[in-house]
């Protein structure tokens, strides 16, 4: 690399920010060319890197990056600010695509893009047409925070300005970068590669459903009919997360189909991440590209623009960049999902050699300014333009979201330890004696419930795919619990896992009924959707004849969650409108300005009422409905907070009845869960920042801001510790309390991951 710059620019240092190498991912590889471009332009090494890391899968990274940010970890992101600001950079480059950074939609890179002080430009690699309300606010806040938008295609432009409302004057059409390779006749590679004397078609990039490659094996036999010189070679591993998520099982179909139509001969899969050196003698060797993708909502693609530039004619299918990269005969366009047209076309190129080369020669002189010294240039004179402005018109610092009055970053990281030692291969044991399980007692639904809640959150949280075992133990558990003839959970069993009741309480089996609801919302995989959606199914119907209104409030919530994913189930919609309908009906029969509650006692599980409530009014809808939980909650919060303004649960040792005395003790850690979920919920519905306030009071309970200054969150084992009574702390931690710290945590995580609100049916 030459350390002589090519110009003088007035910047010192830069940063990138995005996904980088050995991570196997498109934005990596653009996040390493743009660097090394920028540092050639520089003339030395200014510029740092931050590269964006899945905490499951944790990369081994050259000595580029400075910084690895976790993606569901807010406090990386926090840290990665400071550590940009404090080092005085210039200029921080974002690379920007939904699925790379933690949180809904990735909002969370937000934390990041709030705190930072320099210009910020950022690369959007995907812009949405269509986009969800939540991908359409995160955008525009996007845009809000960077000083300009960069966009790889003229569409990118016309989109932010009449989908977004994005100023034109914050938008910035820069081309994908691409190798600097000579215009060289195919056959000069082709001996690399064992392709003398053929003619060679080429694919290649991370390999998923949605590249479309059985379509351009379909149309091969027809091909080799007329060229019976052809090979087509695909080139490129399986992508990461489709290998995670159902192995090999794309690639091994394709390897099926070409032997079921006989082109074993004609066709090469190269199964593997290859170097920019291979992969330019590789493109270099084809004298066809195909691109027979499948979505047509694709704003940019490296690898077109690599072939492109490399001179190599293309046929492809129309989405987007392609349309637009292939414009005005430097390509052929073909529909979507069409055999027949890819054979008509490659056919038509390699009969027209002459048409072909001239086709080759456009596309190679129209990609020459996208060459990464000339991309590098680009973002450089944008970066000076900004930095210049920010010198005569410096940017208001806006004061703190509750986002960050409320950041994880002020609690401890989620912990799991305790909650794996606490587990067996049966399931969750119930009590601990201190730290230690205590075998005695067994196991209960109500735990494996709430520990199959918080298992499957943080893996959809963490993408930590070591904990899906342990979900699959408390799954596998509640469904031993169900009585598929009288169609009932049980709730208790001893060590040596014999049943100790014919069926459990109506609040135990409307507790498993939300465990599972969630795991169909948040299932992994299919088989835990097919086996969660089953249970749900059987075990709902029962719960309308029930009568307390707790296991309705659990229902209800359950059904929530169901519904968000299977949202046309009529029959179950009809029982979450029959069960919220019997729930505020008892509010409003018992309830009253001065006592806003559906019964003359509060005692446990308060905080799931109004969790219902909020629910159904935001879905069914009903307004009444909704303000009676909102008011409710209100309410809980009130009455459970100390003269010190600390949340002080009601007491289970006498419960608070109407115009009675609050029973201060014994305070359970599962009435601070219920408030938490309630309030979250509140949030979402409302965007209220006093719902987040309450979040970190409630929290704050666990760490020691209580009636006797006592914590029960414990630092080492990642437990925590069963209620507090008048002498503090009880020091044991079984699983009931644990896993109330645990799903606390995480839907503070979840909520502030997240931007806008869920798109329920």
């Amino acid at each position: 690399m030459s350390t002589a710059p090519l110009k003088t620019w007035n910047i010192n240092n830069v940063a990138l920010f995005g996904t980088y190498p050995p991570r196997l991912c498109g934005i990596a590889t653009f996040t390493k060319d743009l660097r090394d471009a920028l540092t050639e332009q520089l003339g030395s090494e200014r510029a740092m890197v931050l590269a964006m890391d899945e905490e499951a899968f944790p990369c081994d990274y050259p000595s580029d990056v400075r910084f690895q940010v976790r993606a569901h970890l807010p406090a990386d992101y926090r840290l990665a600010a400071d550590l940009l600001n404090i080092n005085q950079i210039d200029v921080t480059f974002i690379q920007h695509e939904f699925g790379i950074y933690g949180g809904r939609d990735g909002a969370l890179v937000l934390n990041l893009l709030r705190r930072l002080r320099m210009p910020i430009i950022t690369t959007l690699h995907t812009v949405l047409k269509e986009p969800t309300s939540s991908q359409m606010s995160l955008t525009r806040e996007i845009a809000e925070l960077s000083d300009r938008l960069i966009v790889m295609s003229r569409m990118g432009e016309e989109f932010l300005r009449d989908v977004y409302e994005i100023p034109s004057d914050r938008i910035v059409f820069i081309p994908h970068g691409i190798p600097d390779v000579p215009f060289v006749d195919s056959s000069f590679y082709k001996d690399q590669f064992g392709l003398e004397g053929r003619t060679t078609l080429l694919t290649f990039g991370l390999m998923s459903r949605g590249k479309g490659i059985e379509h351009m094996l379909n149309a091969m036999p027809e091909v080799v009919r007329r060229h019976p010189e052809v090979t087509y070679v695909v080139l490129g591993a399986t992508h990461p997360h489709v290998l995670r998520e159902e192995g090999d099982a794309y690639r091994i179909s394709l390897e099926l189909l070409v032997d079921q139509l006989g082109m074993r001969d004609h066709v090469m899969f190269q199964n593997r991440f290859v170097t920019l050196e291979e992969l330019c003698g590789y493109i270099g060797a084809a004298d066809l590209y195909i691109t027979p993708y499948l979505n047509q909502a694709q704003i940019t693609s490296g690898t077109l623009a690599y072939s492109m530039g490399a001179g190599k004619a293309v046929v492809s299918s129309p989405y987007w960049y392609a349309e637009e990269m292939l414009s005005d005969g430097r390509g052929r366009i073909v529909p979507f999902r069409d055999s027949n047209a890819l054979a008509e076309q490659v056919n038509d190129l390699l009969d027209n050699p002459v048409e072909r080369d001239a086709m080759r020669k456009c596309a190679y002189l129209h990609c020459r300014s996208m060459i990464w010294k000339e991309v590098a240039g680009q973002y450089l004179e944008v970066a000076s333009e900004v930095i210049g402005e920010r010198r005569h018109a410096p940017r208001h610092v806006a004061p703190p979201r509750i986002e960050e009055a409320m950041s994880p970053d002020l609690f401890p990281d989620i912990n799991l330890s305790h909650l794996r030692t606490l587990t067996d291969d049966t399931g969750v044991y119930q009590h601990a004696i201190y730290t230690i399980p205590n075998r005695k007692h067994g196991y209960c639904t109500d735990d494996n419930a709430r520990a199959l809640v918080a298992a499957l959150r943080y893996h959809r949280l963490s993408k930590d795919e070591s904990v899906l075992p342990l979900a699959s133990k408390y799954l596998s558990f509640i469904h031993g619990a169900f009585d598929a003839e009288k169609r009932r959970f049980r709730n208790f069993m001893s060590f040596d896992r014999r049943w100790l009741e014919e069926h459990g309480s109506e609040d135990s089996h409307a507790r498993a009924v939300w465990a599972l609801g969630e795991a169909v919302a948040f299932a992994p995989n299919d088989g835990v959707l097919g086996y969660a959606t089953r249970l749900f199914n059987d075990a709902l119907p029962i719960v309308q004849s029930f009568t307390s209104p707790r296991s309705w409030a659990f229902a209800l919530i359950g059904i929530h969650a169901y519904l968000r994913k299977f949202g046309g189930d009529s029959k179950t919609r009809r029982t979450r409108d029959t069960l919220a309908r019997k729930l505020f009906g008892l509010f409003r029969q018992h309830a009253s300005a001065e006592w806003p509650w559906c019964e003359d006692c509060v005692t446990w599980g308060n905080g799931r009422l109004p969790h219902a409530l909020i629910l159904c009014g935001q879905w069914l809808p009903d307004e009444k409905m909704l303000a009676q939980g909102l008011r409710t909650l209100e309410w809980l919060l009130k009455v459970q907070t100390n003269e010190h303004g600390q949340i002080s649960p009601i007491g289970c040792d006498g419960w608070y009845p109407r115009e009675g005395r609050k029973a201060v003790f014994d305070q359970q850690p599962v009435e601070i869960m219920g408030l938490v979920e309630s309030c979250a919920e509140a949030y979402r519905c409302t965007g209220d920042p006093r719902w987040g306030n309450e979040i970190r009071r409630c929290l704050n309970w666990f760490l020691g801001r209580n009636d006797m200054g006592a914590v029960l969150y414990d630092f080492k084992t990642g437990g925590c510790r069963d209620g507090l009574n008048p002498q503090g702390a009880n020091q044991n931690e079984g699983a009931e309390s644990t896993l109330s710290w645990l799903i606390s945590l995480i839907t503070l995580h979840e909520l502030l991951g997240r931007h806008g609100r869920d798109d329920t049916a």
